[in-house]
């Protein structure tokens, strides 16, 4: 049950109407995370503004969409997976590679680490043991890529926070998390 509205685009003005309608010019939709978002326009800026500079990052597309899909597992978040899955799809991952991914694993060596390392920063609230960074450094994951997935911790987890408060109604096929 929504607790805050989603914002009906043609009904909004000014910064907030300018940003939905960039969302929508973006991906064909306004999802409902953006329409909630809305209700504060600074909060809405700041989320499009951190998620296109970390699109333009050194994680790719598909290592991105993983990270977003192994927080909102860890964070519980229906909404968040619903999302991620899709558009993980899109990114061209496969279903288990998705699955694989909720429980913060890759086949791939260093998407492994990395949603590892993504899991622990969720779990340990930050305060990480160095031989979490020993091991993404044995992979040649460096401190620049380590800030990165520490901002896309951050990024998809203020999303996770604002639908569980909101209790945002799902727009995408329903995907439910197994561990909260």
């Amino acid at each position: 049950m929504s607790r805050i509205p989603a914002l009906d685009p043609a009904a909004t003005e000014g910064k907030a109407r300018d940003l939905l309608a960039a969302v929508n010019a973006g991906i064909g939709m306004t999802p409902n995370l953006f329409r909630v978002a809305a209700q504060a326009p600074a909060a809405l800026e700041g989320l499009l503004g951190l998620s296109s500079a970390l699109a333009g990052g050194s994680l790719g597309v598909k290592q991105r969409e993983a990270i977003a899909l192994a927080v909102a597992e860890a964070n519980g978040c229906d909404y968040c997976l619903s999302a991620h899955s899709a558009l993980a799809r899109r990114a061209g991952l496969s279903d288990a590679d998705i699955a694989e991914a909720r429980r913060a694993h890759s086949p791939d060596p260093k998407t492994d680490a990395i949603l590892g390392f993504a899991r622990l920063v969720v779990e340990q609230r930050g305060v990480v043991p160095d031989q979490a960074l020993d091991r993404l450094r044995e992979l040649g994951i460096g401190h620049g890529a380590v800030v990165e997935i520490v901002a896309h911790v951050a990024l998809n987890s203020f999303t996770n926070y604002l639908n569980h408060v909101a209790g945002t109604e799902v727009d995408f096929p329903l995907v439910q998390a197994v561990a909260a």
